[in-house]
């Protein structure tokens, strides 16, 4: 993903088919079709029914279930997944590098038996609602955050990740110890405008695309717009600002 409008992924927050089908109205109206994230809340609320109903309509898919559990059963999850002909899934990180490469595995496994490309793996580092003092007081890491989210990444991509979900605040400290072709996946991001709500971690689309983000994930400013249409249209010239 280069900074370009495929890399821009909306966030559907929602958990009913007629609040998706009004968003995807929004984003159809747009002069492209940015990916779509289906998280925990829509996908548990509907299941695979609504990834076909999304794919029908014409969207990229971006599932983002952030599985962690034991290798074994991860790898037997992805492999599920692996059969939707979705384009990018997720893992937690700190699940360890045991448990990616067998999401990894059980990802292609399943594409083979769909007969489809398998998705991209990205390794969660740490949720952008994690703050420094939350990262000592209460998962007791002594390192600063950079650095345990520089580490994760560099373990998710021995592990045979395609990427991470990141902070935009940590691209750059990532970004030299990675390959060019390692996708840096950034949520957190708010206009100057939107209040930051719960994420702790954060930037404009400008600032990310200076950092060198390869794409961006954009919920609660489009999708909680009056008219998510041009709340899309706002970020996407700011995210396009060096293309």
């Amino acid at each position: 993903m280069n900074a370009n409008t495929n890399s821009i992924i909306v966030a559907l927050d929602v958990s009913t088919t007629s609040s998706v089908d009004q968003l995807l109205d929004q984003l159809s109206q747009t002069d492209d079709r940015p990916a779509v994230k289906v998280g925990m809340e829509l996908f548990y609320s509907e299941g695979a029914a609504m990834i076909r109903h999304i794919q029908q309509r014409g969207f990229d898919i971006f599932l983002d279930l952030k599985l962690h559990d034991i290798p074994n059963t991860v790898e037997r999850a992805a492999y599920q997944l692996g059969q939707l002909s979705i384009q990018y899934t997720t893992v937690h990180a700190l699940g360890g590098k045991a448990m990616i490469a067998a999401a990894k595995r059980g990802l292609q496994q399943g594409a083979q038996q769909a007969h489809v490309t398998p998705p991209k793996l990205l390794a969660v580092t740490e949720l952008t609602s994690i703050s420094e003092k939350m990262l000592v007081n209460e998962q007791h890491v002594s390192l600063p955050m950079t650095d345990q989210v520089r580490q994760l990444a560099q373990l998710a991509e021995a592990a045979g990740a395609d990427g991470v979900i990141c902070s935009p605040q940590e691209v750059t400290t990532i970004k030299p110890f990675v390959n060019d072709t390692f996708l840096l996946v950034t949520p957190g991001i708010r206009l100057t405008t939107n209040p930051a709500d719960d994420q702790q971690r954060v930037m404009t689309p400008r600032q990310a695309a200076e950092a060198g983000s390869s794409a961006i994930v954009v919920g609660r400013p489009i999708t909680q717009s009056n008219q998510p249409a041009n709340a899309y249209m706002t970020i996407k010239k700011e995210w396009l600002i060096h293309d």
